[in-house]
């Protein structure tokens, strides 16, 4: 019935796998799967509600809060009546801009006269009129994100391991880093190595001798004891003992922030600089403490300040079953109780949310405290998603709506103190907002914010919102962007992946796109990260939130990613995403080596010189990235390269995506390079093909060949995965039918997003595990003898046809 409800393709030719009725330039119907037997769902108003849904708001997220579910569920209506058609205008909005590039394109091919194109963006309103001047007013940010510069973590809030690990990165052993990762060359397979394990101690003493030197010759492997003097009046020096038989002390002795104190040396020894901490733990009796001349057993280093738990591109989240997981998480964490069962060491140990630490303070009487946690900020979904968990009649509603007040309403445990642990220390609830396109969606968000306030009884500006700079329209208009959400601004985040991916969508009428490798390299791309840096600067958004740069995609290469990643801070950025625990704890080494303070003050102290670029900026990110000659001068293998490596990329986001609904993992590239892929890597992917693809740089059968082709390698790179649904031979299944839609369907698909597509099939992909759970329990032998006596299965429907998705 499956097969039946999704056309196969015709032998021979691109398949077109089902009826999809996309226009360039609007959203129509879409074929979504779904179970025809009624959904129930509870009526609040005119919403309807899933029932489940209804059940976790009324009986789990507002007990506590003082929010009545009526008071809820009447202030969402009253929010979607209001805001829902302004959410579709938007959408509507989007289109016909892009209707107008893509016939402008059409008419002027190739690279624009940049008088001319500049006269379309701004008859048009791409371009929006200047802001008038103003400054980021933002108060009550937490200092993680004012005040001090650091790491920021970006992890997938429906996965409950891994969310907790983030909430848990604010420390992290530098030991376990260098010895488990390439930062430190060698085997690091199997049984601790007692060899590698005093030269991960090598690598960490000179790192210790870069960020805290000690007096004089001294260096931190020739200290054999650390011991704490107390002064009058409470304050407290550190001594180091020497192999020599000397002592030696810290090069700037404010260096040294606390300690806890032991017999006959200090137990731990808490070291700071840059706002950022160091812990030496020292222990004698451990087994790696026994080892060291000092008796340290780990080096602790305060890593990920923050952390986004993500409901967008990193998650899977397609129905209200999964958004019920999703928001269970984000409600664990906001009341500090969020915890995993898991095996270590062969046993069961719960993993729980980290307390605060506190150490004896070295300046005097009294104590430091600093948060075991990062700050945890929630990433809500982008305007143009929409989820049929809530009806507003019979309509779907838009999920960021949804998620707003849910994010809003799970954060006031932590507001009104019924959390276990303590998040935001001044009051406030941080989401990131991504994908808007310009300052109207800003405004747009920032009155939805205000709405939720006032529904929940929080104070105005409590919801604060960070702008993911990742739309092309909203990096030629960031300034006018920052104005509308000046007052709740807490940062402003390059997400260059999905710039990728809408750099090519919004000129894709313009010619064929240069090889996915030279985009970084492309003008576009250094002013676009050049300008978003001077905008925070000079519109005071530092020390009141953060300029924030990408992601470091390759998890596997750290030696690298230590090599390369501190130019983001010494560009001028407060923070950069790391996609794990351990890269955090090396990251937070370049915040150690560059102060950040000292680079924005430098560039604040050049104003002027700020100011007179940004015209030259505004003329490098309208400098559209085509190829030279629209691609005649590359060779045919060079093509081939390129193509293979979007094939292969795409479908083995998608198998895993649509197969087992993992929005975010490692996935091996062509080369077996693991790689860190999400939504927006599969943005790229699948745009760049359908570029090349509709300007004949190459052609539907060769596509064809090289995705069948690059299926048989994911199937290979996944051999053995528990749950993997191969691709070879039958080329049929949700996952194969996905990833042909995204590549022969791209250029139509709104903005190049792919969240619908991989929506749908990943629905089609859980109704037929709940048709093959239904067969096998009717299938089991009934009679526990010979005869098997089989029951048939209950029939179950999957509708081709549903009623069409306003905005998908």
């Amino acid at each position: 019935k499956l097969a039946a409800a999704h056309k196969r393709p015709a032998p021979g030719r691109a398949p077109t796998m089902m009826k999809l009725t996309v226009g360039r330039g609007h959203r129509a119907a879409t074929t979504v799967a779904r179970r025809l037997a009624h959904v129930p769902a509870a009526a609040a108003g005119r919403l309807r509600v899933d029932d489940k849904l209804k059940a976790f708001v009324d009986d789990e997220l507002l007990p506590g809060t003082g929010v009545a579910p009526s008071k809820f569920w009447d202030g969402l209506s009253s929010i979607l009546e209001d805001m829902a058609p302004r959410n579709r205008a938007l959408l509507d909005r989007r289109d016909e801009l892009q209707a107008q590039l893509d016939a402008w394109h059409r008419a002027n091919p190739g690279t624009p006269d940049p008088t001319a194109y500049a006269a379309l963006l701004e008859s048009s309103g791409y371009l929006a009129p200047a802001a008038p001047p103003f400054e980021v007013c933002s108060q009550h940010v937490d200092p993680e994100l004012a005040l001090v510069a650091g790491p920021q973590l970006v992890c997938p809030v429906d996965n409950a391991r891994f969310i907790v690990n983030a909430a848990n990165a604010r420390w992290g052993s530098l030991l376990d880093a260098i010895y488990g990762t390439d930062v430190l060359p060698g085997d690091r397979a199997g049984a601790y190595k007692p060899e590698r394990g005093a030269a991960a101690f090598g690598v960490a003493h000179s790192l210790l001798d870069e960020s805290f030197p000690l007096e004089g010759e001294a260096t931190w492997s020739d200290v054999t004891a650390l011991s704490v003097a107390m002064r009058d009046g409470g304050a407290a020096s550190l001594q180091l003992s020497l192999a020599s038989g000397g002592e030696a002390s810290l090069r700037d002795g404010a260096q040294f922030v606390g300690f806890l104190p032991g017999v006959p040396t200090a137990r731990s020894v808490l070291l700071g600089k840059n706002g950022l901490h160091v812990e030496l733990q020292v222990d004698r009796s451990h087994r790696i403490g026994a080892t060291h001349a000092a008796g340290i057993k780990d080096v602790q280093v305060e890593s990920a300040l923050s952390a986004i738990c993500d409901m967008e591109d990193s998650a899977c989240t397609v129905d209200a079953a999964d958004k019920i997981v999703a928001y269970g998480n984000w409600l664990g964490l906001m009341r500090g109780e969020l915890s995993v069962p898991m095996s270590k060491g062969g046993k069961e140990v719960l993993r729980e949310m980290n307390g605060d630490r506190t150490w004896t303070s070295a300046a005097g009487p009294g104590s430091v405290t600093l948060p075991g946690r990062a700050l945890l900020l929630c990433r809500n979904v982008g305007l143009h998603m929409y989820t049929d968990a809530v009806m507003l009649g019979s309509e779907e509603v838009p999920e960021g709506i949804v998620d707003a007040m849910v994010t809003a309403a799970a954060a006031m445990h932590d507001l009104q103190g019924n959390s276990r642990v303590t998040n935001s220390k001044t009051g406030s609830v941080y989401i990131v907002k991504p994908k808007m396109h310009g300052p109207e969606e800003g405004a747009f968000t920032a009155e939805l914010f205000s709405r939720v306030e006032g529904e929940l009884g929080l104070p105005l500006h409590t919801l604060k919102v960070g702008v993911m700079d990742e739309e092309r329209r909203t990096s030629l208009n960031l300034r006018q962007m920052m104005a509308a959400t000046k007052e709740r601004l807490f940062f402003i985040n390059t997400g260059f992946l999905d710039r990728t991916g809408d750099e090519i969508h919004t000129s894709m009428e313009a010619g064929p796109m240069m090889l996915k490798a030279d985009l970084k390299g492309a003008p576009w791309y250094s002013n676009y990260e050049e300008s978003n840096v001077d905008c925070g600067v000079a519109l005071k958004l530092v020390g009141k939130g953060q300029i924030g740069k990408g992601m470091w995609a390759a998890p596997d290469d750290m030696a690298k990613m230590v090599r390369d990643k501190g130019a983001q801070l010494a560009a001028g950025a407060s923070t950069a995403w790391v996609p794990s625990p351990t890269a955090a704890t090396l990251h937070a080494l370049h915040y150690h080596a560059t102060s950040v303070k000292e680079v924005q003050g430098g560039m604040a102290a050049r104003a002027a010189e700020i100011a007179s670029r940004a015209s030259s900026q505004a003329a490098g990110l309208m400098t559209i990235p085509l190829l030279p000659a629209g691609g005649k001068s590359l060779s045919a293998d060079a093509i081939q390269r390129d193509l293979d490596n979007n094939a292969q990329g795409l479908l083995g986001y998608v198998v895993r995506w649509v197969g087992q609904g993992v929005g975010c993992s490692k996935v091996p590239d062509f080369d077996n390079v693991q790689l860190m892929e999400d939504r927006a890597t599969l943005r790229i992917s699948s745009q760049h093909i359908a570029n090349w693809l509709h300007h004949g740089v190459v052609n539907e059968e060769q596509v064809l060949e090289t995705v069948k082709r690059m299926a048989a390698v994911v199937d290979k790179q996944n051999l053995g995965e528990r749950g993997y649904k191969p691709l070879a031979p039958s080329f049929d299944g949700p996952e194969w039918h996905a990833a042909l839609e995204l590549i022969f369907k791209g250029r139509d698909i709104p903005n190049g997003y792919t969240e619908e597509t991989l929506s749908r099939w990943r629905r089609v992909r859980k109704a037929m595990e709940e048709v093959e759970e239904v067969e096998q329990l009717f299938s089991k032998d009934a009679g526990g003898g010979k005869d098997e006596l089989k029951k048939p299965a209950p029939e179950v429907q999957i509708s081709p046809s549903p009623p069409p998705r306003p905005h998908a």
